[in-house]
């Protein structure tokens, strides 16, 4: 109920009434009844007034009667009528009324405003206090904005049941406005979720030239784009506009890519651009509405449902009326004195013609017995009462102020319901929006099937883009709004959720960039074909180290073995197959005992070989040198000394491997960027700079052994060992000068697989070159194992 405290002045006001001219035409009102308390209400009896060229003699004339407006008119004299009769409201006081036309006009609502608070008798006085103590109107944001603002000075309440426009919530600058409809500050909030419910990121906007328009499409946008709604185009109508302006709508509407239009419109304007639309054929959207049209009856004709089918907004809550079907029919002209208003209302629906004097042939002279039971019209129709009981609210508002004389409640409006158009004039409701309750239950749908534009069944769709599929992400076009965008597949090793994003480090995105799944690690191992064949190569290394030492320990006495230092060459024989061993740490799973054994293992057993290699080229060079006049040097190369050198030499190698496990050992390491979708487990050197020092130390001791023993390839001697230590020393440096590069290259698990097969082919090379011609002569050929034969010079 609204604050209406100033009808205490009503009682009281008693002034001098000064005498005064009118100035003008005398604005008189269509239905009117005098009472104790006079209520003033202006309506749009006439939708528009006819648009000549102004000669300044005459005033336009209306026309359009509207129906709809009459059917408000009349039910506020039914609530009128309904407080007089009772006892319980407002005893002993009757309530009058004074109904104006304003023709839609702003400035004939201001005249019509300025009338009812004016007294006009037939002595031409004017009285200053008002004939009316609160105007029910206007219907229209604009024309109420208007008659609120020129009323407000005077302090006389101005209710009204439709006019939606936020600005009108000022109380600054409207301190005497109330309404009996909720503000569209919250229609336009309802429709932006309405529209995000429906997944419409990309919509047209219509909107009325005028205050409702302007102001209700400002608060919707604003809070579409906080939703995450873009606006393609927004277009200005109204109903004044040349026909130019609606055809330049329509080929906006033509031209665009949304399926979505959000019209905050009123029905009139509304109506203009729908003739256009069927002249040019174009159907096909769906409607989003406002209040003020979605269930307008007029709209809901069978001609523009071809534009507006499946059309969905928000609709004021409907009620009944008990009575109130009953009063409409039984109105009549000659019963209702003072309701000059009903004349033309009863001429238009019966076509006849109430004066008896008029000399008019076009319409023949009304009976008298004419009924509204037999109409079926706009007025005639109950069916939705949005309107109507939003001006019954107002009338019973201003009564229980002026019974209980203070401040009243606020009306109690309940929740905005949703519709759509179904058919020609049936409204269904699929769902509500209510400000009051808390955030995320505000708006609600119901599981109901909606036919929607076409009568489709499918909820359309209107998007700039089309969602992003899984696996890419948005990239905004430039120049266009957010809603605009193209889909760019996520990189490597990125995935899409609602937006790329990288993979944890143990996964990797699949080929579609929609998951990320868990990499697959892989290292050699002992079960799969290669390490199968690698363990069975080193194996057999071992075997054949063992055969050759069988051999020559049974033929230790044999000159052949003898002449070559059978315990250097027993040695030799032992630091192949800890070489051929060594390649076995490689194999399996890295751990941390795996990862430093492989690399010092292989430093030292490979130095202890080559040590034992340069120990016989040595004592090779230095025989034949010793055999020179005053030679004296095997007395520095006897079997102690060669035992010295070559422990010495492996101690070093030993004592670099003691510093490199002390300081910065090998380690367990899984290299996540290698492969995309693999997790390599490797050995992690720790320090680098020690592993080329190991590597260093036996490249040196490679290339001073290939040296000397180059140096000595042409001794004379049957059986030269020093031409074999070449050959094999040359095989030993191509297989690790080869697997560098190889090393680099190989990927993965190769990279090791690599490395293992440059330890068996070089332990492989030393093995059969050095000890592959003694045991030919030894088991194949054994006259040539004599001392005779070996002391044979040849040239």
């Amino acid at each position: 109920m609204i604050v209406l405290a100033v009808l205490l002045c009503a009682f009281s006001a008693n002034t001098e009434e000064p005498v005064c001219s009118p100035q003008g035409r005398t604005e008189l009102s269509l239905f009117s009844k005098d009472a104790d308390v006079i209520i003033g209400r202006i309506f749009s009896l006439h939708d528009k007034l006819v648009h000549t060229k102004p000669t300044l003699k005459n005033e336009p004339a209306p026309f359009h009667l509207n129906f709809e407006e009459y059917q408000t008119a009349i039910a506020m004299i039914f609530a009128i009528e309904e407080i007089n009769n009772s006892t319980d409201l407002l005893p002993g006081v009757s309530l009058g009324y004074k109904i104006y036309d304003a023709c839609g006009s702003v400035q004939l609502a201001i005249r019509a405003a300025l009338a009812l608070i004016n007294t006009y008798d037939e002595d031409k006085q004017c009285s200053k206090p008002s004939t009316v103590l609160a105007i029910i109107g206007q219907s229209g944001s604009s024309p109420t904005i208007g008659i609120a603002t020129t009323i407000g000075p005077f302090q006389i309440p101005v209710i009204s049941h439709f006019a939606t426009c936020t600005c009108l919530s000022n109380k600054k600058e409207f301190p005497t406005f109330f309404r009996t409809i909720p503000s569209d500050y919250y229609q336009s909030r309802a429709l932006a979720q309405l529209v995000k419910h429906f997944g419409w990121t990309w919509v047209g906007t219509i909107r009325s030239d005028n205050d409702y328009g302007n102001f209700g499409m400002a608060t919707f946008v604003q809070l579409a784009q906080q939703e995450g709604v873009c606006i393609e185009y927004s277009e200005v109508i109204y109903r004044t506009y040349p026909k130019e302006k609606f055809q330049k709508t329509v080929n906006v509407l033509k031209a665009s890519s949304s399926k979505v239009i959000v019209a905050f419109t009123s029905p009139t304007d509304l109506e203009f651009l729908i003739k256009e639309l069927l002249l040019q054929n174009v159907t096909g959207f769906q409607w989003v509405g406002s209040e003020s049209w979605i269930t307008d009856k007029y709209l809901s004709s069978l001609e523009s449902a071809m534009v507006l089918s499946g059309a969905i907004g928000f609709a004021i809550s409907d009620a009944e009326i008990p009575g109130l079907k009953d009063f409409l029919l039984n109105v009549h002209p000659y019963d209702t004195p003072g309701n000059a208003g009903l004349k033309e209302f009863w001429e238009t629906i019966f076509r006849c013609n109430l004066n008896e004097k008029s000399t008019s042939g076009s319409a023949v002279p009304c009976t008298g017995f004419e009924t509204l039971n037999s109409i079926n019209n706009v007025y005639t129709d109950v069916s939705e009462l949005r309107i109507v009981n939003n001006v019954y609210k107002a009338i019973y508002a201003v009564a229980h102020s002026l019974h209980n004389l203070t401040c009243a409640n606020k009306s109690n409006v309940k929740p905005w319901q949703v519709g759509f158009f179904r058919g020609i004039t049936k409204f269904v409701s699929v769902g509500f929006y209510d400000a009051s309750i808390s955030n995320g239950k505000k708006f609600s749908m119901k599981n109901i099937s909606i036919i929607w534009s076409n009568s489709n069944n499918k909820v359309p769709a209107s998007l700039c883009s089309d969602s992003c599929l899984p696996g890419t992400r948005k990239a905004i076009k430039k120049g266009k709004p957010v809603c605009c965008f193209d889909c760019i597949p996520c990189a490597e090793g990125e995935f899409n959720s609602t937006d790329c994003v990288k993979c944890p480090l143990e996964y990797f995105s699949n080929e579609k960039r929609d998951q990320c799944e868990l990499k697959t690690i892989e290292f050699l191992s002992f079960g799969e074909t290669m390490g199968i064949l690698l363990v069975l190569l080193s194996v057999l290394g071992v075997c054949a180290c063992f055969a050759i030492a069988v051999v020559f320990f049974w033929k230790r006495n044999t000159p052949l073995i003898r002449a070559n230092n059978s315990e250097i060459s027993f040695l030799l024989l032992f630091s192949l197959s800890l070489c051929f061993l060594c390649s076995l740490t490689f194999i399996g799973e890295p751990s941390d005992w795996s990862c430093m054994l492989r690399h010092t293992a292989f430093g030292i057993t490979f130095v202890l070989c080559i040590s034992c290699l340069l120990a016989k080229t040595i004592v090779v060079l230095m025989a034949f040198r010793s055999t020179l006049p005053g030679g004296n040097v095997m007395k520095w190369f006897g079997p102690t000394q060669q035992r010295i050198h070559i422990y010495t030499l492996t101690l070093i190698q030993s004592f670099i491997c003691v510093l490199w496990l002390t300081i910065s050992p090998p380690f367990p390491y899984r290299n996540i960027t290698y492969y995309k979708d693999k997790i390599i487990l490797e050995c992690n050197l720790g320090s680098p700079l020690a592993f080329y020092a190991v590597l260093g130390y036996i490249g040196f001791l490679s290339a001073m052994c290939f040296i000397l023993a180059f140096l000595a390839r042409k001794l004379p001697d049957n059986f030269n060992e020093a031409k074999f230590i070449t050959f094999s020393m040359l095989i030993f440096c191509a297989v690790w000068i080869t697997f560098i590069p190889a090393y680099i290259s190989s990927p993965g698990k190769y990279t090791v697989a690599v490395e293992i097969f440059a330890i068996l082919a070089s332990s492989y090379g030393l093995l059969f070159c050095i000890f592959a011609p003694k045991y030919y002569i030894v088991i194949l050929r054994p006259e040539k194992n004599t001392k005779k034969y070996l002391m044979n010079k040849v040239p």
